[in-house]
C-alpha cells in the first residue's frame, strides 16, 4: 500500500458546530452522568445559603422551627421552598451516588471499560432520579 492510499482510510476529524451538530449529538449515559456530577456540585454551591436558613431556622428555637414550617406550608411560598427543597435532594444525591461510582471506578480497574461504565452510568442515573421521586413524594406530603 502506498501512503496515499494510507491516508486515505484515516477517519476524518472535523470540529463540532454548536448550532448545527450539536441538537443531533447523541452523548453517551456517561457523559450525561459526567456533565450531571457537575451541575448538581454547582448547585449545591449555589444553594448553600437556603441550605444554612433551613439549618438555622429549624434548629435555633420552637418559634424559629415554627417559622421554618409556616414557610414550607403556606401557599406559593411553600411550593417555591418545596421545589428548591426537591431541587437541592435530586442535587445531593446524584453528586453522591455519581461520586460513588467515580470512587470505585478510580479502585476497581474492572470498571473503566466501556460496558461497566455505561451501566454504572445509567445505574447511577436511575438511582438518583428514583430516590427523588421517593423523597419528593415525601416531601409533597403523599405519604
Amino acid at each position: 500500500m502506498t501512503t496515499t492510499e494510507l491516508a486515505k482510510k484515516r477517519p476524518e476529524f472535523r470540529n463540532i458546530n454548536a448550532l448545527t451538530d450539536l441538537p443531533s449529538y447523541r452523548l453517551p449515559a456517561a457523559g450525561w452522568v459526567s456533565i450531571l456530577h457537575r451541575v448538581s456540585g454547582v448547585l449545591m454551591f449555589v444553594l448553600l445559603p437556603f441550605i444554612i436558613w433551613m439549618f438555622d431556622t429549624s434548629v435555633s428555637s420552637e418559634i424559629s422551627f415554627a417559622r421554618f414550617r409556616f414557610a414550607f406550608a403556606n401557599g406559593a411560598v411553600g411550593i417555591v421552598a418545596k421545589l428548591v427543597a426537591l431541587a437541592l435532594l435530586w442535587a445531593f444525591l446524584h453528586h453522591f451516588i455519581a461520586g460513588l461510582r467515580h470512587l470505585w471506578m478510580d479502585v476497581s480497574h474492572k470498571a473503566v471499560s466501556k460496558s461497566v461504565g455505561a451501566t454504572t452510568a445509567k445505574t447511577t442515573l436511575v438511582l438518583s432520579l428514583l430516590l427523588t421521586v421517593v423523597l419528593g413524594l415525601k416531601l409533597f406530603g403523599v405519604y
